[in-house]
């Protein structure tokens, strides 16, 4: 079954990106969907993981049980393999969904330049966040945060309709991961 309705992918190894995210898009979403939704809004991003906790295991699992996915998007995003993964496996889930109506299971947003973005990517449709991308938390007083906060409801309302439309949950939905690196030998003799 599904534990979140929407799994925020960024690139976060990208401070401004990951600023971003945390100070004003995680939030908002967040709040604004809760007030459209009739139960708690549950909306994963990397934030969520618990210290302690295994990263890799944690974000595959959250993916398998996420309705929508939510690539904040920059030229470097399509470079990450764990962007790239998080995005391939909402794309096979998209294409297992089928049906009559193809389900979008992907909300993208373009936090900066997507003129460098990828061919395929460029086939979807885009919600064009580069007028508000400002990490700084001062940005939510300043009177450009009103149009932010305006345009972050409309996404919410959109995302809500998606939520609607998602499929049923199935416990072999793909979800695809990047081999992790293997670790450097030690530079120092066992003993």
């Amino acid at each position: 079954m599904y534990h979140y309705d929407v799994f925020i992918s960024y690139l976060r190894t990208a401070d401004p990106i990951a600023r971003w995210v945390r100070n004003h898009f995680q939030p908002r979403l967040r709040e604004l969907l809760d007030g459209n939704l009739d139960r708690k809004a549950e909306v994963f991003f990397d934030g969520s993981v618990r210290v302690g906790g295994r990263w890799p295991d944690e974000v595959r699992s959250a993916l398998r049980h996420t309705r929508i996915l939510v690539p904040v998007c920059s030229p470097k995003y399509f470079y990450d393999e764990w962007c790239l993964a998080e995005w391939a496996s909402m794309e096979r889930r998209e294409k297992l969904a089928g049906g009559d109506r193809p389900a979008t299971l992907i909300y993208p947003v373009i936090y900066c330049d997507s003129k460098n973005f990828p061919p395929y990517a460029h086939e979807r449709r885009w919600e064009n966040l580069t007028e508000w991308n400002h990490p700084y938390e001062q940005f939510q007083v300043s009177p450009k945060y009103i149009g932010f906060h305006d345009r972050m409801n409309r996404i919410a309302a959109e995302i809500e309709e998606l939520l609607s439309d998602a499929p049923a949950w199935r416990a072999d939905w793909p979800v695809l991961t990047p081999q992790p690196d293997v670790p450097p030998a030690s530079r120092f003799p066992r003993l």
